[in-house]
């Protein structure tokens, strides 16, 4: 194995510690806010995220977004990994790996999409009627 590959193995390496250090900071992140949120409910303390959405909702869609980030790390560092003297069951696996998370990763994305969406419109709904109690 000569000097390149060494780096690119490096690479991909690191880029795979990149996504396991998001994986681990998203769910220490969702973590703390779901503590904090679980004690303002059982406080009584304003149940409702500040543009009304359930914190459970707002909290799993943020974790969702880190988990999007760090599988697209993971996949640079699958396709990193495989360009140094890659088999043919190598790319096939990579094939399949690549299907797989792109398929997670849309599906994160349109649900993330989804609940942006219902969010803008209780906000537009609640917009004119504040304007008109006011």
């Amino acid at each position: 194995m000569d000097q390149f590959d060494q780096v690119i193995l490096w690479l991909a390496v690191g880029t795979e510690a990149a996504a396991a250090l998001v994986i681990g900071l998203a769910a220490v992140e969702a973590t703390g806010y779901a503590i904090y949120s679980f004690f303002r409910h059982v406080l009584k303390m304003h149940p409702l995220s500040s543009d009304g959405r359930d914190p459970r909702e707002v909290i799993r869609l943020k974790f969702g977004r880190w988990l999007a980030l760090s599988l697209e790390f993971a996949l640079a560092a699958d396709i990193l990994r495989t360009t140094v003297a890659p088999t043919w069951n190598e790319i096939g696996q990579l094939a399949a790996i690549i299907m797989l998370r792109t398929a997670l990763n849309f599906f994160l994305q349109r649900e993330i999409e989804q609940a942006e969406t219902k969010a803008a419109e209780r906000r537009a709904a609640r917009a004119p009627a504040s304007a008109n109690g006011a």
